[in-house]
């Protein structure tokens, strides 16, 4: 998929994989790389890509490869480095905008529209220690919310984000996900991986959850049972710095935090004590930044709890 150059950039591509099954049925999008660190993902479609069988697939895989090449090639968290703009924030995107909001529009044209079901595949980002989870959007059509709970649980991640606060939209939808489901169509966002790492486990949890969601669907007639008791987690926040320096981690991703623990500190570029991080509630350290480089303004960690 061709993204034409426009004055102030030199456009881009964006790979992707059609894999359709002997018989009709669901046609399921998974989007990686909406992150271009965010590497799990794109080596578990990569490798799926040739492992789905024609012959005994119902319905249709939508792969896409690197939804945002310019971040991908330049190897940036967060941002394009061509316009700055974070691709999961600029749904659905406009023909004649940036190239992140043209990325966008072409995917929300080309992908979300010809999809009946979406994956958002996601991991930390480069400098994001994160354990496993999915994020249930519980917005919109209470029908489309049902099919993307179901979605959650056949992925078969242990902890899984109740998110009650996407906006409803469509013109205004923002996250990939989001845009499937302000449209009427099942979405669900998993994160799997993280600190810039291609690492066998998190590859085979997405290719397991994949496999799971497409066999709820009826799209394979096997594959993985579903999450059996999962923990819902029905309060989080992130927690953002407020100051510019380094940061040193006091705990590490999964860890159990009480009110008030120390999550890490942040001292200015001669050591010098700028900020201290503390939990403002009791709950599970779903991620937190495993490198010392921070912004004011940009998260530190996201705290989540039953």
């Amino acid at each position: 998929m061709n993204i034409a150059a426009r004055p102030g950039d030199q456009g881009t591509t964006v790979p992707f994989t059609v894999v359709n099954g002997k018989e009709a049925g669901p046609v399921l999008a998974l989007v990686a790389g909406t992150h271009g660190m965010e590497y799990v993902p794109i080596v578990a479609l990569q490798r799926m890509r040739t492992a789905i069988d024609p012959a005994t697939l119902r319905g249709t895989v939508i792969m896409v490869h690197v939804a945002n090449m310019p971040s991908y090639l330049g190897r940036t968290i967060y941002y394009s480095p061509v316009d700055g703009k974070n691709l999961n924030r600029v749904y659905p995107g406009k023909a004649d905008g940036t190239i992140s909001e043209r990325i966008a529009d072409a995917l929300t044209r080309e992908v979300i529209a010809r999809a009946t079901h979406l994956i958002d595949l996601h991991c930390g980002d480069g400098n994001e220690s994160l354990r496993p989870y999915s994020y249930w959007i519980t917005t919109g059509d209470p029908k489309v919310a049902q099919t993307g709970r179901e979605m959650a649980l056949a992925f078969g991640l242990d902890h899984i984000i109740v998110d009650r606060g996407r906006p409803v939209d469509p013109a205004a939808s923002a996250y990939t996900s989001n845009t499937a489901i302000t449209r009427g169509k099942p979405g669900l966002t998993t994160e799997t991986g993280g600190l810039g790492r291609v690492d066998e486990e998190s590859i085979a949890l997405v290719d397991r959850g994949v496999r799971g969601v497409m066999r709820h669907l009826g799209m394979l007639t096997a594959g993985p049972d579903p999450a059996g008791q999962p923990i819902w987690i029905e309060r989080n926040i992130v927690i953002r710095a407020e100051s510019t320096g380094i940061f040193y981690p006091a705990v590490e991703r999964g860890h159990t935090v009480a009110k008030g623990t120390v999550i890490g500190r942040i001292t200015d570029f001669h050591g010098r004590a700028l900020e201290e991080i503390r939990s403002p509630f009791d709950g599970e350290i779903l991620y937190v930044l495993g490198t010392p480089p921070i912004t004011k303004g940009e998260p530190v960690a996201m705290v989540g709890a039953r």
